[in-house]
């Protein structure tokens, strides 16, 4: 097993400074995924509310053999890999077809792409297991050339976190990473009863909130700020026009807060 770890030092000031100046403050969801709002993303997924999670499962239990053979693919570059619970399926598919060799994971996790990773190598003796360490929106040129057909799995569906002009621009990239031979495997929910999709994002024991929360968290450790998390109400919502899920924090009152801008260690 090998791991990349990239630093992008710059990259959570940029998008602070850019998103909390803004009329309509923002923070890209990248930044939700530290060892915290990992483990907190874990428990979401077994949530009852969440059913995108269980959904996605059972369609790779049903499916994942007739990708493999449609496929044949050597590798699978998995972007947001977490603990690639979902991806083992499609990896114990290529396994059985005798074609898999090569794993690569990228997440924002460094101990969460070092653990899965040296878990994959156990549970698949001779698979090449490759980690890197950084953000898929930027550092997708690190990804090794292929082995061979490749799949590029982008599950759990995170391509809703784009916006649709960042969506198209990002998909293109990925078409440059696929190599002439790959084959693209994308997560994404359908349009339902906005009542089911609100209380997958605004569960009843109050988990999505502290992620959602935890961003603050991020921001005031790495960047020496002073929000009160607990200040901060958890908001979530269909939007029907645009026809996507807004996760937002509502300050309680209005408040002053100072973000020092470098990290506080």
């Amino acid at each position: 097993m090998s791991v990349t770890v990239l630093r992008d030092e710059s990259s959570l000031a940029d998008d602070v400074l850019d998103g909390l100046t803004r009329p309509f403050k923002e923070l890209p969801p990248k930044h939700f995924y530290d060892a915290a709002g990992g483990e907190l993303f874990d428990r979401i997924c077994e949530l009852p509310e969440y059913y995108p999670t269980r959904a996605e499962r059972a369609i790779l239990t049903e499916r994942a053999r007739e990708i493999a053979a449609l496929t044949g693919a050597a590798e699978v570059v998995e972007l947001g890999s977490g603990t690639a619970a979902k991806s083992r399926l499609l990896l114990s598919a290529l396994a059985a077809a005798g074609t898999l060799r090569r794993y690569v994971a990228v997440d924002v996790t460094e101990g969460m792409v070092r653990a899965t990773g040296a878990a994959l190598a156990r549970e698949y003796p001779g698979l090449d297991v490759h980690g890197i360490v950084g953000d898929f929106e930027r550092h997708l040129g690190h990804v090794p050339a292929p082995a061979g057909a490749r799949i590029v799995a982008f599950l759990g569906g995170t391509i809703g976190n784009f916006t649709p002009g960042s969506r198209r621009r990002f998909l293109r990239r990925l078409r440059r990473l696929l190599g002439p031979d790959g084959a693209l495997l994308v997560g994404v929910d359908l349009v339902k009863d906005p009542a089911l999709i609100e209380a997958a994002y605004d569960d009843s024991a109050g988990v999505t909130a502290e992620f959602n929360r935890n961003i603050l968290r991020v921001v005031n450790r790495e960047l020496g700020a002073d929000f009160e998390p607990e200040r901060f109400d958890h908001v979530a919502f269909y939007d029907r026009e645009h026809e996507w899920v807004e996760m937002r924090l509502r300050a309680q009152e209005r408040m002053a807060v100072r973000v020092r801008g470098s990290a506080s260690r």
